[in-house]
């Protein structure tokens, strides 16, 4: 009877874990199926970029302070080109800006600059009436021939790659008017720091903190102007400087 007893206990035992597994097994199955689904509903990494200029379409851009592009600005071969007007209105500007808003972020374009030309490329611009100019509110990394454009003579903060009057680039690797070049611009406010690539080497770097920010503004040209750099969020700006100047590729990520 006892013999009888123990086996009747294990073969019940044996039942009971037969049954369990298949239940293991089920939970098993209905928990894979869930993290699958939640791994598809699950937000997309936020580091996507965004196309601002792909050589088909301007709309991402718009003139400062006008709703379109001005007439200036032509698509040719893939780039936006700047064409200055033989005959415009003394003292009319025809900067373009991004339709959209940016904080912390990296840019990545080409630009491509006139023998003897200048222009230059903004962040944090405040679209505002009593500002004329993008440059009065947002910093500016110079694009310039520096073989030719007078400027370049005005100290290393006015060459090419340059935080425009505050920091000058550790290099020279532009390369000649007439050619791309391709440069990748950091800024970074949650880091309090900012970057500067070009054609591959990282040529400057600066600080965004307020103190450290504010320090370099007061030793440079913009030392008491009112909207200069004081806004985290703004516009991409790409400048008229008067003279011809192309870009192409233009893509942003934020960080």
């Amino acid at each position: 009877m006892k013999t009888t007893a123990l086996g009747l206990c294990i073969l019940l035992l044996l039942g009971s874990a037969c049954k369990e597994k298949p239940a293991t097994d089920k939970t098993k199955m209905e928990q894979d199926s869930q993290m699958e689904q939640a791994a598809e509903m699950a937000p997309a990494e936020t580091d996507s970029w965004e196309v601002l200029f792909d050589g088909t379409s301007m709309d991402a851009w718009k003139g400062y302070r006008t709703a379109e592009v001005p007439a200036p600005w032509k698509m040719e071969d893939g780039a936006m080109v700047f064409y200055p007007p033989e005959n415009g209105p003394e003292g009319e500007s025809y900067n373009l800006v991004s339709r959209k808003e940016y904080t912390s972020f990296i840019l990545s374009l080409e630009w491509k600059i006139s023998e003897g030309g200048n222009s230059g490329i903004f962040w944090g611009i405040v679209e505002n009436p009593k500002y004329g100019q993008p440059y009065e509110t947002g910093p500016e990394i110079q694009v310039l021939d520096n073989e030719r454009h007078p400027d370049a003579l005005n100290g290393d903060t006015h060459q090419a790659g340059a935080l425009y009057d505050m920091v000058a680039p550790e290099s020279d690797v532009t390369k000649p008017a007439g050619e791309w070049n391709q440069c990748e611009i950091t800024v970074d406010y949650k880091t309090e720091r900012g970057k500067v690539v070009l054609n591959g080497t990282e040529i400057l770097s600066f600080p965004l903190g307020k103190e450290a920010w504010d320090a370099m503004v007061e030793k440079s040209k913009f030392k008491g102007w009112e909207g200069f750099g004081k806004s985290q969020m703004g516009k991409i700006g790409l400048q008229d400087h008067g003279d011809i100047v192309a870009y192409r590729n233009i893509k942003i990520k934020s960080l």
